[in-house]
């Protein structure tokens, strides 16, 4: 639960800060059952089993190689079609709703932002709901992805052209599109309160878009302790569900 003293404080900057961005990391997605890279039970727990790191089963070079196995370690792993937006995705949302809040600036790919309603969200890794030909560029969806018909053995084809169709996510070895990443140093950049959550700022190159930050309240809302902790104004090491849910009834 948090404190009366810190909830009041925090929600007084949100009200009358001008322009807030929030930019978020896996945390946000864990309490809607996605679990993270580096927890117990994350996604590093694979090498155990795999013999592989993550870093190398979602790079470019094992797409290339090992196509077959990249699949369905990705299709087992990094898809969860049934999970649902949890507290902070709504309360978020709200946020925005009220216009209270401008941008998500997110590193995940889950797209629960867009599902609990959030509209002007930039996501720097891309997104599991978007799919693409690499020869033709031919768009498809998640489910397209997800269907064994559309596929050879676990490699999702194009129906225009026999294609790998790919995610468009940002794999590891790959650089981040310099649109995104424009626009996501902008909104940050244009920001007055900058609520950085569920993130441990050690991903770059996107914990550098901290760089662009010049306003005056930055706060981190985040269970463990971050490098950026004697830089923010305020930090919290609570859940960001149950923080930004005491925020929306506190307004």
């Amino acid at each position: 639960m948090l404190c009366e003293s810190n909830k009041s404080v925090l929600t007084e900057i949100i009200k009358n800060s001008q322009n807030t961005v929030f930019f978020g990391g896996a945390g946000v997605s864990t309490e809607s059952n996605i679990p993270d890279f580096r927890s117990e039970n994350g996604l590093y727990a694979v090498e155990k089993v795999c013999g592989y790191p993550p870093e190398f089963l979602l790079s470019h070079t094992f797409f290339e190689q090992k196509s077959d196995l990249f699949f369905r370690y990705y299709k087992e792993n990094l898809i969860y079609a049934n999970a649902k937006p949890n507290p902070a995705h709504i309360a978020l949302a709200k946020l925005e709703q009220a216009e209270l809040l401008s941008a998500i600036v997110t590193q995940n790919i889950d797209g629960l932002h867009q599902l609990a309603g959030s509209e002007n969200v930039i996501e720097l890794h891309g997104s599991n709901y978007k799919q693409y030909c690499i020869d033709c560029d031919e768009k498809y969806t998640l489910d397209y992805i997800l269907d064994s018909t559309n596929c050879e053995g676990f490699i999702p084809k194009c129906k225009k052209c026999g294609g790998t169709v790919r995610p468009n996510v940002v794999l590891f070895e790959e650089m981040l599109d310099n649109d995104v990443m424009q626009s996501a140093e902008e909104a940050i950049a244009r920001a007055d309160c900058l609520i950085v959550g569920g993130t441990s700022l050690v991903v770059y190159p996107a914990a550098e878009l901290l760089k662009y930050f010049s306003g005056s309240n930055f706060i981190i809302i985040n269970k463990g302790k971050t490098l950026y902790d004697k830089s923010a104004n305020f930090v919290i090491g609570e859940s960001i569900g149950t923080v930004l849910s005491e925020v929306i009834n506190g307004l």
